[in-house]
């Protein structure tokens, strides 16, 4: 059975490349102007906050948002002007000045994951505001719309022409966002930050960026290497990769990862299987029966592609392992509701059955940030690969939404090299399954100033693994400016 959710699944879980479209690339070699003049951000009362359960939340005391308005086109500075959304949390202590965040993606709101996260990261939080966005074409930045196709792709469950749906996704987004489209991507979106900088009143970024959220670093302190305070950039992402590259190496990282998840499973007596072949035995025949049979979930269905989605989330963190062991088992007795609820999660879906932008954000950001175009054979040749090294990554979709992609892409943020600024502290995973650890050696020698701090437990996002020396290391780096020492290892 052909499904199209695979194309949802190849494009959501592989970080995509960047570059800006409708635009020739920049000259090797030459960084961006700087901007010169602030603008100004109103700070008020946040009222329309999400919490991680996608309903309405009200914000903390100290958190406040606000708007800065952007060119559309860069290339015109003086011409439409576009919203960013901002969310900042002042900071506690003696303040230093601004840390901005971008928690990956691409396409993940800024804005709620910051209300959410902001606790996780207080020790910061002591001496500078703590500040992210919403990126352009995210959210209420002016969201990627794209008619509630993603609703119906996710929905799919019988065989259907995955290469007609990726092109009614495409179309469907022209239409809906077709102003956008032709200027979202990370080396806009890193031009943004340098006004976003002027804005907070801040002769140089601090800058925290998680997963995608590396690239846009790197990307900045490319164009603007002079601008660049204390950077760091955890679990790092390498923009020089193919789209099969990407897909391979992460297939890879998450069968590491299912693998670490099934021996620790095991060892506390898992409720899978009483051993790790026999734990991938059971996801794996759960996975086959959704193909020709979904479960029913209320008024809902949770299908194969979702319930690779609610399978893949908890990878993501050790700490989420039980909830896979949980919820797989339960659907597997025939109770789907808690890896629809982790899919769910994934894609951005909230309580009333709408989507947030996350899903054609990130679909829109990656076609536009890469000159690929994957075709249905492209695609099959990647799905052969990846299903002999971690099968239940295998998606089944014949096209991708790129492949009809609107506007053009192109490979101007692939170039990496920030020569000029401060050393960037970069880390990177061993046991990290989305930006594999390999990643983190490259992207440090790619931008020539950056300083690699090895994490040898799982999980994606060292930081937040809440590893004391990962901690110590980062916060004495952005609260104190000591540069950690070279070929610094943190032990899980």
């Amino acid at each position: 059975m052909k499904k199209a959710i695979g194309t949802i699944l190849l494009s959501a879980v592989v970080l995509a490349g960047c570059g800006t479209a409708d635009r020739p690339a920049q000259q090797s070699g030459t960084a961006d102007r700087p901007a010169q003049q602030s603008g100004t951000v109103a700070w008020s009362t946040c009222t329309d906050l999400m919490g991680p359960d996608g309903k309405p939340a009200p914000p903390a005391p100290g958190v406040e948002c606000g708007k800065l308005q952007v060119p559309l086109d860069h290339g015109k500075p003086d011409g439409e002007k576009i919203d960013l959304a901002l969310i900042r949390v002042k900071a506690t202590g003696d303040r230093l000045g601004s840390l901005v965040f971008n928690f990956g993606g691409p396409g993940a709101s800024g804005v709620d994951t910051m209300a959410q996260a902001a606790r996780a990261f207080g020790s910061l939080g002591t001496r500078y505001d703590l500040v992210s966005f919403d990126p352009r074409g995210v959210d209420r930045s002016s969201g990627v719309k794209c008619g509630g196709q993603i609703a119906k792709l996710l929905a799919v469950t019988t065989e259907d022409d995955g290469d007609r749906l990726a092109a009614e996704f495409a179309a469907a987004c022209r239409q809906d966002s077709g102003k956008v489209l032709p200027y979202v991507g990370t080396v806009n979106a890193a031009k943004d930050l340098d006004l976003l900088r002027t804005a907070l009143g801040d002769k140089k970024l601090n800058y925290f960026g998680l997963s995608y959220g590396t690239h846009l670093g790197a990307v900045y302190a490319t164009r603007f290497p002079q601008n660049v305070g204390r950077f760091v950039l955890d679990s790092a992402f390498d923009p020089t990769v193919t789209w099969e590259q990407r897909a391979v190496t992460q297939a890879e990282g998450f069968d590491h990862a299912f693998q670490a998840f099934a021996e620790d499973c095991v060892a506390q007596s898992c409720e899978l299987g009483a051993d790790p072949a026999a734990v991938e035995k059971a996801v794996v025949g759960l996975l086959d029966g959704l193909k020709d049979k979904p479960l029913k979930v209320g008024d809902r269905e949770l299908t194969y592609g979702l319930a690779q989605l609610g399978i893949i989330t908890p990878l993501y963190a050790k700490a989420s392992w039980q909830v896979l062991e949980q919820a797989a088992a339960a659907a597997i007795k025939g109770n789907g509701t808690a890896l629809l609820m982790l899919a769910d999660a994934y894609t951005g879906r909230k309580p009333d059955g709408t989507y947030t932008t996350m899903m054609t954000s990130l679909q829109a950001i990656s076609c536009a940030d890469t000159s690929e175009r994957p075709t249905a054979a492209d695609v099959a040749k990647i799905n052969n690969r990846v299903e002999k090294i971690f099968p239940i990554l295998s998606a089944e979709g014949s096209s991708t939404p790129c492949a009809h992609w609107p506007v053009p892409g192109d490979d101007a943020a692939k170039r990496i090299d920030a020569t000029g600024s401060g050393p960037i502290v970069v880390i990177g995973g061993k046991g990290d399954p989305a930006t594999p650890y390999q990643w983190a050696t490259r992207l440090t020698d790619q931008l020539k100033t950056g300083v690699l701090v090895t994490y040898e437990g799982e999980g994606h996002g060292a930081y937040l693994t809440g590893n004391a020396c990962v901690m110590r290391t980062v916060d004495a780096y952005v609260l104190e400016g000591k540069v950690p020492a070279k070929s610094t290892n943190c032990a899980a």
